[in-house]
């Protein structure tokens, strides 16, 4: 990614495998290498750039007819050199909401979804009126906040239409994605930017129940969940509770060992959510996590 936010692709050469497709940057492992070693060999040798920062993003195994990949994605932050196609392959900058322009492999689709989307993911907490919630969320979309699931338990199925009509003119008119987290007969008059589905929802789900312009996602606590949720195209998942939660404090946190290991299995990017806060990003990311997921925590509360 570059500071403007930009993704670099690259043009598959024809005659190699997914030839003519679009890709992220990349390229083999050597025999014994380590992988972060390996990341700023092939990014040097192609694109003639030395890397300043990056952190692991996500692992993709994916079954071709003629051959298996695991993909270990990382996201470089920062980095010198001008970034060109060194090896005489075509390569552009573009905007991550731009991406479902070009033809990826099917195993680079869980990473254009992962492109788009976010490292903190922010959950609506309580609200005592609607202008409450809307100066919170400005607030929040001040500090930097793009994408928002609205969550409302407390309010009858009308308030929760009537407020989510209201926000979702707002946040269209500020750039940030509102998900929404209801029944699906709630809000079908309405055209957010996703839905979210509980677990038990998800659980009762049969097939994708919104379009492909539109986010997927859902809550998943264990591996049984996460598979119903891919086996409906699920475009991501907030899996928890990885620690102790002030809103769940009865329930058995997962951990940082258990949380990898559903992470291993997704095909999709997946957030961390439960007693987290900015300060365990680092953390996330080394088991797996697109980021975090949280009511508060993403910021100082002011």
């Amino acid at each position: 990614m570059n500071r403007d936010g930009k993704v670099l692709i690259a043009k598959r050469p024809d005659g190699t495998h997914q030839g003519g497709l679009w890709e992220f940057p990349g390229g083999k492992l050597e025999s014994n290498e380590p992988v972060q070693d390996a990341l700023k060999r092939e990014l040097h040798e192609e694109l003639g750039i030395n890397i300043q920062h990056a952190h692991p993003l996500m692992r993709v195994h994916h079954d071709y007819p003629d051959k298996s990949v695991l993909l270990d994605v990382w996201k470089i932050t920062a980095f010198t050199g001008e970034a060109h196609g060194k090896e005489g392959q075509t390569v552009k900058w573009i905007n991550t909401g731009d991406l479902n322009q070009y033809d990826f492999p099917e195993a680079n689709q869980p990473i254009v979804k992962s492109a788009q989307l976010p490292d903190r993911y922010m959950i609506t907490g309580d609200y005592k009126s609607l202008n409450e919630a809307a100066e919170h969320l400005k607030k929040r979309i001040k500090q930097g906040i793009r994408l928002i699931q609205f969550r409302a338990n407390y309010l009858s199925d009308d308030e929760y239409l009537a407020w989510s009509t209201r926000l979702l003119e707002m946040c269209a008119k500020l750039n940030v994605g509102l998900i929404l987290n209801r029944d699906l007969e709630v809000i079908k008059t309405l055209s957010p930017d996703g839905i979210h589905l509980s677990a038990k929802r998800l659980m009762a789900c049969q097939s994708r129940p919104v379009s492909k312009q539109q986010w997927f996602s859902a809550s998943v606590h264990n591996e049984q969940e996460l598979e119903k949720a891919l086996r409906i195209d699920i475009d991501f998942v907030v899996v928890a509770p990885v620690l102790k939660t002030q809103t769940h404090p009865e329930a058995e946190p997962l951990g940082w060992d258990r949380f990898r290991l559903i992470s291993e299995k997704a095909t999709c990017p997946v957030y961390a959510l439960g007693g987290l806060s900015v300060e365990h990003m680092d953390l996330a990311y080394m088991h797996g996590a697109q980021g975090i997921a949280a009511i508060r925590g993403l910021y100082a509360e002011s």
